[in-house]
């Protein structure tokens, strides 16, 4: 099995990575934009885990790492799980500020496609990240609310039109502790609320890398477009 995961050094990303290595994958590329130690950590993993990995560094959206990405060879998973934004109100957001995060959370998903969709082979996967904020208003979460709820329309059109060669789905995460959420002003309060879920506790990066997993499976072949929630029951309650 080919895997390619981008924002694949940390966090959930990094847990997917290794997942699908733990599940026998050959080989599992990660894209990653800064931090090199962390990717050099993650390959180490990976190795140890019996899977070769290819490290991608750069913005995902740029044609040096898109073509890097057509070099991978036929992928049969593609995980986009990459995202960046920045935290403001909607009238202080400006409009670099909407580019940057539409760009990177959904319109990178559609240049990844573009690149990587003609080769993969029948029965191969597409999964996004989401996160709940793309159906929820959250405070200083607009931007990436937007590109979150961008991205889940664009796996359901291309579920459509990838099909039934390839299956496109999303997973859309509960609060998850990462250092991504060390760029919300109101962390301490989201980690909060992320507890605060009928099970009692957080969801982890394990949690999101299983249910990757398994829309990835033989057993989800007839899942297609659709937006797994996996926030232990969050989204459930008023």
């Amino acid at each position: 099995m080919n895997v390619f995961v981008t924002g694949g050094s940390r966090g959930i990303g990094r847990a997917i990575a290794l997942r699908f290595a733990r599940g026998g994958a050959k080989r599992v590329a990660i894209g990653y934009f800064r931090s090199d130690r962390a990717a050099e950590e993650t390959a180490a993993e990976l190795r140890t885990l019996g899977a070769e990995p290819t490290l991608v560094r750069g913005n995902i959206g740029s044609e040096r790492v898109l073509e890097e990405v057509a070099a991978l060879g036929p992928l049969d998973v593609l995980v986009h799980n990459a995202a960046s934004g920045v935290s403001r109100p909607a009238l202080k957001a400006e409009d670099k500020h909407w580019d940057w995060t539409l760009n990177t959370n959904a319109k990178a998903l559609l240049q990844l496609a573009r690149v990587a969709a003609p080769a993969m082979p029948e029965g191969s996967s597409i999964v996004a990240i989401s996160s709940l904020g793309a159906q929820r208003v959250l405070d200083n979460y607009m931007l990436v609310g937007t590109s979150k709820a961008a991205l889940e329309a664009l796996v359901r059109y291309l579920a459509v039109e990838l099909a039934p060669r390839i299956r496109v789905n999303c997973v859309s995460g509960g609060v998850v502790e990462t250092d991504a959420l060390d760029a919300f002003p109101n962390r301490e309060e989201m980690l909060a609320a992320g507890a605060a879920n009928p099970v009692g506790r957080m969801v982890d990066a394990e949690d999101i890398a299983g249910a990757v997993a398994f829309l990835c499976s033989p057993d989800a072949r007839m899942i297609r477009g659709q937006t797994l929630i996996v926030d232990g029951g969050f989204s459930l309650t008023a």
